[in-house]
């Protein structure tokens, strides 16, 4: 009776495999048959490795998308394309009003406005300057300050820190010598120092003339706050021709609160915080708008 043998090849078979051993003329390898010793080629181990080669590639090609995902793009410039997704561009950066150029009017040798009770407006606008400052930063502005002692840099000095900036706006801050107390006002250059520019060039006198449309717009965004907040206060912007204001190249302002001559100093004291937030709350209502010329706007 014959065995069933428990091996993978029959002899039919297995003359097959020698036969294509012969044709590759590569070294054998050995297995068991019938019990007995045959040979076998390498060319049998190399076509059923080929014929796993595509299964193979297809896995490799499955994870290869999310492998390179990882890598900087630099270091994908020789994968195939086919086997991954090409990363978006990066979002292009909306411009427009970032930074607050805050001037605390005189300092130094000029001590601004006097007061019957020894009330120097150049110590005050430091102290308003405080305020105006939490309340802007407190709405995610960055805020600069062209002094925060006393100082008494030059106008043009003050003017250039604003114009050095991209995304500015300037707002200078006095305290009135006159006026009701517990009141303040905006001020802005008049329509008149409005120039049309030679051959293209504007001189340094006249730099705020190309904004005082856009000045003037965030006047009235910053008085609506204060007249809101300070009863008697005006309700729209006025005009006056501010040194500060004329060599600035960005939409600038002057607010003024009243007045040195006030009995106590303490009462222009409280009034400081909520000007502050008038002053930011403004500055943020006029964000939307802030379009300078020869730009477009980003706004959807």
């Amino acid at each position: 009776m014959r065995t069933t043998q428990p091996f993978l090849f029959s002899q039919p078979r297995a003359a097959r495999v020698r036969n294509i051993a012969r044709t590759f003329a590569i070294l054998p390898v050995v297995y068991i048959s019938n019990g007995r010793l045959l040979r076998i080629t390498v060319p049998v181990l190399a076509i059923a490795l080929l014929a796993s080669l595509p299964i193979l590639i297809s896995n490799a090609q499955i994870r290869t998308p999310s492998a390179l995902l990882a890598i900087p793009l630099a270091q994908q410039s020789d994968a195939p394309t086919s086997t991954y997704q090409t990363l978006p561009p990066p979002v292009q950066q909306r411009t427009g009003l970032n930074i607050v150029v805050l001037d605390p009017a005189h300092g130094g040798t000029d001590p601004g406005a006097r007061g019957a009770q020894g009330i120097r407006e150049s110590d005050l606008v430091l102290d308003l300057t405080m305020q105006v400052r939490r309340a802007l930063e407190a709405q995610g502005f960055q805020v600069l300050q062209t002094r925060s002692g006393n100082e008494n840099p030059s106008f043009d000095d003050r003017s250039t820190l604003a114009n050095a900036q991209r995304g500015a706006v300037f707002i200078t801050l006095h305290i009135s010598s006159t006026g009701l107390p517990g009141t303040a006002r905006v001020y802005t250059m008049p329509d008149s120092s409005a120039v049309a520019a030679t051959s293209g060039i504007l001189s340094w006198d006249h730099a705020q003339a190309p904004y005082i449309s856009l000045s003037r717009k965030f006047a009235e965004a910053v008085q609506g706050q204060l007249a809101q907040r300070f009863k008697g206060s005006p309700n729209n912007s006025q005009t006056a021709t501010i040194r500060q204001l004329r060599t600035t190249a960005a939409p600038a302002i002057a607010v003024e609160i009243c007045s040195v001559s006030v009995q106590d100093r303490a009462d222009l004291d409280r009034m400081m915080p909520g000007v502050g937030d008038a002053i930011a709350r403004g500055v943020a209502a006029f964000r939307p708008s802030y379009v300078l010329p020869g730009e477009t706007s980003l706004r959807p």
